[in-house]
């Protein structure tokens, strides 16, 4: 007969079973244990030590502990209810460590990384003089052995037993950090339950990519602190990592389960990528010449516009061998209207950016039509700098009908941020590509089409305005569309006649949505030919050509305008 276990048998559960904080179910140890300490029924992420962390990442057998012989100091004679060297000798005897950090070398999937792991079992993972030291120590290692720096964090913050020595801390470790940025050396945050204070107000939400676990709560002041501070109350699911991913802060919040292959990932993406690119495909997926039109401009608009198009999600399903988002722009939400992330194509590393819509209602007003707020050209600007740190060439899918244009957006700031993508583009020290699949529309395309080269699909368009915006303005109605539509030479054929595209991607004669993975292939084919002889030009020259790209539009004496009849007979 099977017995559930009661709170009579309390001393047994504290061996063999454990009581979930989150939905209140007891769990076998040794069930929990071969589920990597997460609730089978509700899948709470229990709080586990370092060497449990380590054993769960690393390689077996690969992780190699730093010396741990650096023993902390009572220097301020600090005394509250005990005296702070009698409660490091408590929080030692507990967790046979000097100190409230484990550090070391390990690989993740065959991939070398410094890591260094808080414990918050000792002092709540607070931030002293030695946790401190050692983070940097590892940072300092890091960067000697050009290695990737794992920073797992789970701390209440700094250690007030310690004073303003504490404080120092989060300016030293920070400082770290910059060096590695500077050394275009990649740190990864991984942010646990809890991480708050002066721990998260340093190194551990300054990583390159920034990643947590579900439920984890992170901020940097406690909810405890913030009641009794300014009696507010706080919404639902406030700080936790998925209210920091809404917002922003966070590139992904990952299980425990996918953190190893999700850090693999990561790692391989960031390492060095094999010279060549994929075989040069057939000459026929890039067309360098203006093609016989076979629908008029008002079809083609419509077509470019359809809801069945492929998306950017659709290509980066089908273009690239992987794909990792990253998300947030560290600063206000996550825009859906633009996605991002680390790709590969055959074996080069790149930095992927796109206009996102979708196929349906839901998906549609999820992406807002495929209209950025700021937020979205921030997380743009802020994966443009991430590929310039990292030397990974930026590709670059434009498809909105412009940027978004409501109160918010501009309160926020929309064309500032507008205006930082094109400036930042302008002077990327990387090879950027750029295609658009749907609806190029104004200056919300050109902040991710500043290129040293741009393709545009068949029946794709790119335009300074709308035709209904452009028929708005100067008739004072849209009903004259059409008329707009084809004095404004937004066809790909005027655009190649104009210089302001590079080349057309061929597309299935009724349209990419009839064969999104053919198209999706020769889409592969256009950007393999046009990034490998970009990838043998330094940064000085692809800035050089860039610059002078863009200079040629209105000056007479570069006039970018081809007559393709005049060139064809020389």
């Amino acid at each position: 007969m099977t017995t559930t276990p009661g709170p009579v048998r309390a001393a047994q559960h504290d061996v063999q079973w454990r009581r979930c904080a989150s939905c209140g179910n007891f769990v076998y140890g040794k069930r929990l244990d071969r589920n990597r300490k997460v609730c089978p029924e509700c899948q709470f992420h229990f709080r586990i030590p370092p060497d449990v962390r380590v054993a769960q990442l690393a390689d077996p057998g690969s992780f190699e502990a730093f010396a741990d012989d650096y023993p902390p100091r009572d220097l301020l004679g600090f005394t509250d209810s005990k005296p702070y060297p009698e409660r490091l000798r408590d929080a030692q005897a507990r967790t046979g460590r000097q100190d409230a950090v484990l550090t070391g070398r390990m690989t993740i999937r065959g991939r070398p990384v410094v890591v260094a792991v808080l414990d918050f079992t000792f002092m709540g993972g607070s931030m002293g003089t030695v946790v401190g030291e050692r983070v940097t120590a590892a940072a300092r290692t890091a960067l000697d052995e050009r290695l990737p720096l794992l920073l797992v964090a789970a701390s209440g913050g700094a250690r007030m037993q310690e004073g303003a020595l504490s404080l120092m801390q989060m300016a030293k470790t920070a400082q770290w950090i910059a060096r590695l940025r500077e050394a275009r050396v990649p740190v990864i945050n991984l942010n646990t339950d809890p991480t708050f204070g002066g721990v998260s107000a340093s190194f551990a939400m300054l990583g390159d990519v920034i990643l947590a676990e579900p439920g984890a709560l992170i901020g940097f002041a406690g909810p405890q602190v913030i009641r009794n501070t300014i009696r507010q109350e706080l919404p639902p699911g406030f700080q936790s990592a998925e209210f920091l991913l809404e917002h922003g802060m966070l590139d992904a919040v990952v299980p425990r389960e996918n953190q190893r292959e999700h850090l693999a990932r990561l790692l391989t993406l960031l390492g060095p990528s094999v010279p060549e690119l994929p075989a040069a495909p057939d000459p026929a997926v890039l067309l360098d010449r203006p093609i016989v039109a076979t629908r008029s401009t008002r079809e083609l608009v419509a077509l470019a516009r359809m809801i069945e198009r492929p998306t950017t999600l659709d290509y980066l399903g089908q273009v690239f061998d992987d794909f990792v988002e990253l998300r947030g722009d560290r600063c206000h939400g996550d825009d859906a209207a633009l996605v991002g992330g680390l790709a590969r194509l055959g074996g080069q590393s790149v930095l992927v950016l796109g206009h996102q819509k979708g196929h349906d209602t839901a998906a549609l007003v999820h992406s807002n039509f495929g209209m950025p707020g700021p937020e979205g050209y921030r997380k743009a600007l802020r994966l443009m700098r991430f590929a310039d740190r990292f030397g990974l060439p930026v590709i670059a899918f434009i498809d909105t009908p412009g940027a978004f244009p409501g109160i918010g957006a501009e309160e926020r700031g929309q064309s500032v941020a507008i205006a930082d993508c094109i400036l930042e583009l302008s002077r990327l020290r990387v090879p950027v590509v750029s295609v658009v699949t749907g609806e190029g529309g104004s200056g919300g395309a050109l902040a991710l089409g500043v290129a040293d080269r741009v393709l545009i699909l068949q029946h794709a368009y790119y335009s300074v305005i709308s035709p209904e915006g452009c028929s708005t303005i100067l008739f004072g109605t849209a009903e004259h569309a059409d008329r707009a539509a084809e004095a404004l030479r937004l066809t790909p054929s005027d655009l190649l006649r104009l210089g302001v595209v590079d080349g057309i991607v061929p597309e299935p004669p009724d349209g990419a949505h009839t064969a999104p993975h053919t198209t999706a292939l020769t889409v592969r084919g256009a950007l393999v030919r046009t990034l490998a002889p970009l990838l043998e030009r330094s940064a000085e020259q692809l800035v050089a050509a860039r610059r002078r790209r863009f200079d040629r539009f209105g000056d007479p004496r570069l006039q970018p305008v081809v007559d393709w009849e005049m060139h064809d007979e020389h």
